[in-house]
Parts: structure tokens; sequence; C-alpha cells
């Protein structure tokens, strides 16, 4: 009888915290596929989960005994740590052994999370992740492909955006499979790709000319400002522009024995779905 056989006949309740998010919704998805239980944790879920709310926790684990574990907006915002810290022990003292991290590559404060959540005593997996694919799609870069200007703060910098199936897959096998636990996988797509090398992919998958312009972190916080979005993300772009994650990670090999989608069929495959039609 395979790991994973046993899991799905021994299994409790699967909690994805941001369940109706882009890499959250697919690992539910992915899990219900193999017959597994699944709660969505979301301030609209039922029960609700609020990671601003702890009071909502409770509910949220009961009969819960492994949690996806993903925190909005970002690992590297203030108050993160210590709320995956606390999370992360509520989770342990209801019952839910298994805990995987989304993380980010190289965000130093993400690691105090990844730290915390460590310290609750729970088998851990943690799965740092490049910049997604899907951000250009499902995200807040879908409305500049659309208008044919990506503008942003990251001048020639190149990072190896890595696609959200991936990274589910990824975490998908690390809750069901306890050779994962206690393992940090780093994950990436198989090339570093520049915002310029970006808008041309895109612009070979979509048919229109898509432009890439760099522009000052000033002039992005600005935009940022008047779009009502936390100013904190125009600081995420400094993790690209210093270099930091400009090398290739083999994370999904190591987990899957296979190798991570480029970003050219993701393009071609958003593509055909009738996102980016104008």
């Amino acid at each position: 009888m395979t790991q994973n056989t046993q899991n799905t006949q021994n299994a409790q309740i699967t909690l994805v915290i941001g369940g109706t998010g882009k890499s959250g919704r697919r690992v539910a998805e992915k899990l219900a596929a193999q017959g597994l239980p699944v709660r969505v944790g979301s301030r609209h879920g039922e029960p609700a989960f609020d990671w601003n709310q702890p009071e909502t926790w409770a509910a949220a684990l009961e009969g819960v005994d492994r949690v996806y574990v993903t925190y909005y907006p970002d690992l590297a915002f203030p108050g993160a740590a210590e709320q995956v810290g606390e999370f992360s022990k509520v989770a342990v003292a209801s019952g839910a052994r298994r805990l995987v991290l989304l993380s980010g590559r190289g965000e130093e404060a993400a690691e105090v999370s990844e730290d915390n959540l460590k310290a609750s005593g729970a088998d851990w997996t943690v799965v740092r992740a490049s910049w997604f694919n899907q951000n250009f799609n499902e995200s807040f870069f879908l409305e500049p492909v659309l208008a044919g200007e990506i503008a942003l703060p990251t001048g020639d910098a190149v990072e190896a955006f890595v696609d959200v199936d991936d990274i589910a897959d990824v975490v998908v096998a690390a809750l069901t499979d306890d050779k994962h636990i206690g393992k940090t996988y780093e994950l990436s797509g198989p090339r570093l790709l520049s915002y310029s090398d970006v808008a041309a992919e895109l612009t070979k998958a979509t048919g229109r000319e898509i432009t890439y312009i760099p522009v000052t972190n000033e002039e992005y916080r600005a935009v940022l400002r008047e779009n009502d979005l936390p100013e904190e993300f125009a600081d995420l772009f400094t993790m690209i522009l210093d270099g930091r994650n400009a090398h290739l990670v083999h994370g999904v090999e190591e987990a899957l024995g296979r190798k991570p989608k480029d970003f050219a069929d993701f393009a071609r495959e958003a593509a055909a779905s009738g996102v980016w039609n104008v």
C-alpha cells in the first residue's frame, strides 16, 4: 500500500489558507481530485478564516490534520512573522501536525516566519518560490498586459519566474507524502528572464505589441498609492534589482523528479484561454 493510498484512507481535513488565491485554489483542486477532504481558509469561507482575527482560527482548524499556510499580502510585511508563529502554535495544539508554508526566495523577513512555524513543533515543509508566471494573467500585472505597457522599477534585472501549477504540485506532494517532512524547497522556472524578455514572450504569445517601460521606485510607489495598494509592494522589487535571486534553483526537480514549466509555455496557454484578448 502506498503512502498516498494510506493518506487517502485515513484522511482528515486539509485546511488551505488562501484557498481562493493563485496557489491555494490549485492546491485545493488537486487535493480534492485525490479524494482528500479540503477546507478553504478565507474571510468568506465557512467557517471564516482571517489572519487579522485570531478568534477565527480555532473553528477553521477543527478536525484539520494538515495545513497549507499562505500569508497575504506577503511574509515580508510587518507583523507577518508573529501571526504565522502564533497560528502555527494554535494549529499544532488543535491537532494539525503537518504544516506546509509558502515562502519567498531571498526574503530575510520571510525566513523569520519560517523559523516561527518550525518552532511550533509541527512536521513542516517550506516551499520558497520566485515571482509567479500567473502574476501576468491572474494578478496585478494583468491590466498592464492588456494595456500593452508593463511599467515597473526593475531595470534590466532578471528573475527566474515560476509557474503556480508547479508550486501547487510541490505543495500537494509535501502535504501527502512523509518524505518531504523537514525539507526546504526553493522553486524557480527553467531560465532567467528580464522584464524585457517577458514582454517579448507576451508579444509572441498574444500577437500584440507588449512593451516593458522601466520606471523609478518612487514613480511606482505613486502608482500604488493611486490604486489604493500597499506601497510596500514596491520594496519587493529590490529583491530583483540586487540580484539575490538571479540564479536558477531546482526544487521542482528535487520534489517531483521533473522539469518546471517554461514561461513561454505558460504564455502560450494563457493566451489561448483568451484572458489577454482586447
